[in-house]
């Protein structure tokens, strides 16, 4: 037995004709869609444009998660197309797509993300670095600087939801957005780069804009922490500010105290703190400091989710299951709906993360076959897990699992 069907879902798409001008429009379509656990946004549109109406105009390329090209806003969230399946989504509620906020629109859901490109080479997005090395200088995983940034801070695909969803980006035209932030802040914590001054310099007015909303941070497809970036160059402000030097100077490298054109005096103000004394200073950089350096201010918390009763789940078969929860980041909740591959065969089950472990596409069970198979680059499980063929460099993760009244449960987090 399944949990997931066929389904009609009317979908409601924005529609703005450069050609027509005004301000544009909703379109109502209705699609009929087999298998909602396998179909994305994207896969959506890819059949209205062929099977229903050839103008309209979205943009997207890789279709794995990986060049952000089909970021849009779905049902009211930032998303990409290409990620987002429409089981993810409520059951039997209009899907609704609009284009990202804060952004030209060309067409329909195409958006001008040249006010996103521009921001970034404002903020010195480039690594110049601080001398001529031999040899590619190395950081060790261990270090501190390595730990500061962080695994995710890195992996910024340029989608341009997180600058969708910011509020002050709307109020703000100075402000830089919480992309080129978070970039700036990878380039501002390593040694190695030489425009620390430079680059704080033209960044720091920007953090006095964000609130700490953590709607960046909520949206992002890659889980980057921007409102952490942020903070961290807030904590560097109260620590490096001074009084800018006079011409001729030799600028300062990060291992001494960088000079930046704003005084500690006016950052403080800005902040909102003012000027109260070193215990304030030194409440306000712990502040900034918690949220910046600990990655477990954002580390979600671990809780065990039912998925369904026992006495529905089929022995001897595989069963593809939505599960749906709310989970806790740090100071945000977050609607989590995800499939789960459950294995029953006696007493033994399996709760399989129907994510492939290539690319995090979803993972379907072949009954003909009787292998997993992710259809985007034809990876193959067999039916405990292990990789058979295609490009995933480990068998499918699994998730724990218990059995409480009669309800079977996996943990997640």
């Amino acid at each position: 037995m399944s949990e997931t069907s066929g389904s009609v879902r009317d979908i409601q798409i924005f529609r703005y004709d450069p050609q027509k001008r005004g301000s544009g429009h909703f379109q109502n379509y209705v699609l009929e869609i087999p298998d909602e656990s396998i179909t994305t946004i994207l896969d959506v549109l890819l059949r209205l444009q062929r099977e229903q109406d050839p103008t309209l105009a979205f943009r997207y390329a890789c279709r794995v998660n990986m060049c952000g090209s089909c970021g849009m806003v779905i049902n009211g969230q930032e998303r990409l197309a290409c990620k987002t399946n429409v089981s993810q989504l409520p059951p039997g509620q209009d899907i609704t797509l609009r284009p990202l906020n804060h952004y030209p629109v060309i067409k329909d859901l195409v958006v001008d993300l040249e006010p996103f490109f521009r921001k970034y080479e404002e903020t010195l997005s480039f690594f110049e670095p601080r001398e001529e090395f031999a040899e590619p200088p190395q950081i060790r995983p261990d270090s501190k600087e390595r730990r500061d940034i962080g695994r995710e801070a890195t992996e910024c695909i340029a989608c341009g939801c997180c600058v969708s969803s910011c509020t002050m980006v709307h109020y703000h035209q100075d402000y830089a957005g919480p992309a080129a932030l978070n970039r700036a802040f990878t380039l501002l914590a390593d040694s190695r780069d030489g425009l620390f001054v430079e680059r704080l310099d033209r960044i720091l007015a920007s953090c006095y804009h964000c609130r700490t909303e953590f709607n960046c941070t909520e949206v992002c497809p890659k889980g980057i922490s921007s409102t952490r970036a942020i903070k961290y160059i807030q904590r560097l402000g109260l620590i490096h500010c001074q009084d800018k030097p006079r011409p001729g100077t030799p600028a300062a490298v990060p291992e001494t105290p960088p000079v930046t054109a704003t005084d500690r005096r006016t950052f403080l103000r800005q902040m909102g703190v003012g000027i109260l004394g070193a215990a304030s200073i030194i409440a306000v950089g712990g502040i900034a400091a918690t949220t910046a350096v600990s990655p477990g201010l954002l580390r979600a918390s671990r809780l065990w989710v039912a998925v369904a009763p026992l006495s529905r789940i089929p022995e001897g078969d595989i069963t593809t299951i939505m599960m749906r929860y709310d989970l806790k980041n740090g100071l945000y909740t977050q609607e989590v709906a995800a499939p789960v591959l459950v294995s029953r065969t006696g007493s033994q089950i399996i709760c399989f993360n129907a994510s492939c472990t290539h690319l995090g596409c979803i993972v379907k069970w072949d009954s003909q076959l009787q292998r997993f198979r992710c259809a985007c680059h034809g990876g193959v499980f067999d039916q405990d897990g292990r990789v058979l063929a295609g490009p995933p460099p480990r068998p499918l993760d699994r998730y724990r699992f218990k059995v409480d009244s009669g309800h079977l449960l996996v943990e997640v987090g």
